[in-house]
């Protein structure tokens, strides 16, 4: 009996210990999305309408590479401040980039009409190098304040499943 007691907590502890190494990996993985990045001049969105859809559906997360506004090619997908002081950042498709004027013409690949006002150049951002479908909404949830205490608890938690898998592997 006493041989199968201790080979069962062995197991018990090795599952522990793999299940708190796991929970910290998807953490680190996690936050490692938000921060890595920017190290290589991305900034990074969250969609939040369905003015690209399919192309970009709502909830995906965008990574947007700057550079040069004249360098924008008709069809190519950028991000650029908004022209009204509400309208946040938007992500729109080139429909013309008049290098001449230093304006973008743009559409909502969802949209039946191309945007109304002109993008200066001064509000581009950079153009669209990949998007993540429903990343925005985690890594967006994960940045607020009970996103980052679950980010925390669930590392603790991490820690303490080794550490009962290391006592528990040792009996």
């Amino acid at each position: 009996m006493g041989k199968k007691k201790g080979k069962t907590r062995r197991i018990a502890g090795r599952i522990c210990g793999i299940l708190g190494i796991l929970l910290i990996v998807l953490v680190i993985l996690l936050c490692s999305t938000l921060v890595l990045p920017r190290f290589f001049g991305y900034h990074m969105y969250h969609v939040l309408s369905g003015s690209m859809e399919p192309e970009l559906p709502v909830g995906s997360l965008i990574y947007v590479c700057g550079g040069a506004p004249e360098n924008a090619e008709p069809d190519d997908v950028i991000a650029f401040y908004g022209s009204l002081e509400d309208s946040g950042i938007i992500t729109h498709r080139v429909v013309k980039n008049n290098v001449v004027s230093g304006t973008f013409r743009t559409k909502g690949d969802a949209n039946a009409e191309e945007d109304p006002l002109p993008v200066p150049y001064e509000n581009y951002i950079g153009s669209v190098a990949f998007h993540v479908p429903y990343m925005g909404k985690l890594l967006t949830g994960m940045t607020s304040l009970y996103g980052k205490l679950a980010a925390v608890c669930i590392v603790l938690l991490g820690v303490i499943l080794n550490m009962a898998g290391s006592h528990l592997s040792k009996g």
